[in-house]
């Protein structure tokens, strides 16, 4: 909700809270300018001496202005013409032109109406309203994404379009909150919908009908210093039936010009107060460098609407386009989707494209956002989820659990889950699996029992398509053709090859960096932004579907790297391993935000095995800051498959491997890496007591043992792997 009221607002009024802002940037210049440019008064000087200089220097003077930056402009008649000019206080002499500045008045013009009169001042209050939304719900959304109001300005990761947008918002929303608000304040102000608040005294009865006293001798204006005034006007020479009115920062009054007496006052209200401060900080006039930094604030409002521009983009093409899709209030069924990098919400699509057809009303979302006491009109929940890694809920679906098991009771609402997964791994659909038995639990209806669609199969996802549509009684036909992210082509640049001698095959493939688009680099799509342990999508000549390899660099090495093993029978590994420099394969990014090193300086302990070692090593050598990493690297023979093995020394010399334990499964004493672990065991505990974070890539039996050698290890110290997981200390990608 709060997504959708900040996005929207933000890209159709885009184009006119731009103009409000650059303009209210240009405008902040001219009062720091007015107040450096303009002849000051000297400290002690009073309105009495002041005025009595300038009527001798201009006999028909009618009145006397103070700004708040300090420049004093005189007004006069001389011969029947009339005259105006920028006055030097110290000899109220005339110095410059007090005509306004006809760039500052265009802009002004521009800033408050368009130049389209009071109708143009409606339209710019509407887009300061729309800025002050967008404030609220942005800093909403930026202490979300920071973990809070107390981590505001925690580090960030992601997209340079999105971690720019977020940087400047951190700094400028306190600026788009004052400058909007003052604005909506000061509209109202000027179409009467506030209070008028002023007081003025009531014109003096008793006025001595006298002129020529001297001002030099007025009581009241030897007592007011020049920095309190606001405006002195002169009666009209000869006429003893005015007065001179004196404006101030303290109230107005009256002044018998005959005799100098005061012969009303009346003090500025609260109210009064308050609208000229919210003047001055809306304008800057009386507070120049305030204005200022609200002007370099407002410059942050075009680059975060391109910048807010491009994340819409590219969240638009990390999913497809759900064409009509309704409100979760208003819709029959209701169809949420767990994805990780965006497949499942194609099946999704597909499947609100035949509802939709077949007459029901249908809302698509995240699972993540599943909130049943929404759904009142809802007549079946449909739950598309994919896994990821070893049964965890996948990126869409983070919290769903959760959620689940917090809803009060069950729902008459029948609810299908259908899984997605890869048939060839012991975790297979084991997160949709892990949601239909707690439906089941928790007594929600079945709509149409569990099933599985195994490597995005169109089939597997057609046959269950004709039995939901059984269940609702009506002719269901999915269609399904999948849309794969937008490849590109990469050049192989050299192999280097190992395993031959323990019969498995295996190339560690170093890749050319394809050219990266600015547009590119600012979403942060394609490759323009990828680190180790991130995954690559390689599409096989002869398939539709890709297979994911995990990345052994990151884009600050200049190159693309990947550890492959042929298997038997393999299409995709056969392929690569075929592979020699020169030739191209077609692939695609997929990051994965789960599998990386964190932040700070807390030890790593990387524990690998056979193509394992990949991200690890791609993890060492982007050590740069040099934090203590133990790499336990299990391989069959060093003799020929010790992946990596010549840069180890280099790593450690350079202080990015802190230390190297190695684990031979086909050696004169075989064992393996979780034998190396419980080797060092008490070195292992004591990182891992210190705050250490372990990350495991490789086979899932080799993740297994490892899970159960720690768990060893650590039992003396009542720690688990279980719940270093759940700290996020213990991390894995396993295959």
């Amino acid at each position: 909700m709060i997504r959708a009221l900040h996005r929207w607002p933000g890209l159709l009024v885009l184009a006119l809270i731009t103009i409000l802002a650059l303009s209210g940037a240009g405008l902040s210049i001219f009062p720091a300018a007015e107040r450096i440019g303009a002849p000051q008064a000297e400290s002690g000087l009073t309105v009495a001496i002041l005025a009595s200089r300038v009527q001798a220097a201009h006999p028909g003077v009618e009145q006397i202005r103070r700004a708040p930056s300090g420049r004093i402009t005189a007004y006069w008649f001389d011969r029947g013409m009339p005259g105006a000019a920028v006055i030097d206080p110290a000899t109220g002499e005339g110095v410059a032109s007090a005509d306004p500045d006809p760039v500052e008045r265009w802009l002004t013009n521009l800033h408050r109406s368009l130049f389209l009169g009071d109708g143009g001042r409606i339209v710019t209050a509407g887009g300061a309203g729309v800025m002050l939304v967008l404030a609220l719900s942005g800093a909403a959304l930026v202490a979300r994404r920071a973990g809070g109001w107390r981590h505001w300005f925690a580090r960030l990761r992601g997209p340079l379009a999105g971690r720019l947008h977020v940087e400047i918002a951190r700094v400028a929303v306190i600026g788009f909150l004052l400058s909007s608000t003052t604005a909506l304040w000061m509209t109202a102000s000027t179409f009467a919908l506030l209070p008028d608040g002023s007081a003025m005294p009531a014109f003096p009865a008793d006025v001595s009908g006298e002129t020529g006293f001297a001002l030099d001798r007025m009581p009241v204006l030897r007592q007011t210093p020049v920095a309190e005034l606001r405006a002195l006007s002169f009666p009209p020479p000869g006429d003893g039936t005015d007065v001179f009115t004196m404006k101030t920062d303290r109230g107005t009054g009256y002044l018998d010009q005959g005799d100098g007496r005061l012969l009303a006052w009346a003090d500025l209200t609260g109210w009064e107060r308050v609208s000229e401060t919210i003047s001055m900080l809306h304008t800057g006039r009386g507070a120049a460098t305030l204005g200022l930094m609200l002007g370099l604030m407002a410059l942050g409002v075009p680059v975060m609407g391109a910048t807010g521009v491009l994340v819409w983009l590219a969240g638009r093409r990390g999913r497809p386009r759900i064409r009509g899709n309704q409100p979760a209030g208003r819709a029959e069924t209701i169809v949420l989707v767990g994805s990780e990098g965006g497949s499942t919400w194609g099946f999704a699509a597909t499947l609100n494209t035949a509802l939709t057809g077949a007459g029901q009303s249908v809302h698509v979302g995240p699972m993540s956002a599943f909130a049943p006491e929404r759904y009142t009109r809802a007549e079946r929940i449909i739950l598309l989820a994919a896994t990821y890694g070893d049964g965890a809920a996948p990126a869409s679906a983070k919290g769903f659990l959760d959620r689940l098991q917090a809803a009060d009771g069950a729902s008459h609402v029948p609810l299908a889950v259908l899984g997605f997964g890869d048939r060839s791994f012991p975790s297979y659909c084991a997160f949709a699996k892990a949601v239909a038995a707690a439906a089941k639990a928790k007594g929600w209806p079945e709509l149409v029992p569990f099933e599985t669609v195994d490597r995005q199969s169109p089939q597997d996802f057609a046959r269950w398509g004709r039995a939901l549509g059984k269940a609702l009684g009506i002719g269901l036909v999915l269609s399904h053709q999948p849309v794969l992210p937008k490849a590109e082509t990469l050049t192989l640049v050299s192999r280097r090859d190992f395993g031959g001698q323990v019969q498995a095959p295996t190339a560690i493939l170093r890749f050319a960096l394809p050219r990266v688009t600015l547009l590119q680099r600012l979403t942060g799509c394609g490759f323009a932004r990828f680190t180790a342990g991130d995954l690559i999508g390689i599409l096989p000549e002869g398939s539709t579907v890709p297979r994911h390899y995990s990345l052994a660099s990151g884009r600050r090495d200049g190159f693309l790297e990947i550890v492959v093993k042929k298997h038997p029978g393999g299409l995709c590994s056969g392929q690569l391993t075929a592979l020699e420099p020169g030739a191209t394969v077609t692939a695609f990014l997929r990051r994965n935000p789960r599998f990386r090193p964190g932040r700070g300086r807390a030890p790593l302990i990387l524990i690998g095995a056979g193509t394992g070692i990949g991200p690890l090593a791609g993890i060492v050598r982007g050590n740069r800051r040099r934090r203590p990493v133990h790499l336990f690297f299990g391989m069959r023979d060093p003799d020929s498959d010790f992946f990596y093995g010549e840069e180890m020394p280099a790593w450690q010399e350079e202080g990015r491997l802190t230390r190297l334990v190695t684990a031979v499964s086909r050696g004169r004493r075989s064992r393996y890496v979780q034998d190396a672990l419980r080797g060092e065991a008490a070195q292992v505990a004591q990182l891992v007591r210190g705050g250490a974070r372990v990350m495991v890539c490789g086979g899932r039996d080799m993740a297994a043992g490892v899970a159960d050698a720690l768990a060893e290890i650590l039992a003396p110290t009542g720690l688990t792997p279980k719940a270093l997981k759940a700290e996020g200390r213990y991390v894995e990608d396993v295959y």
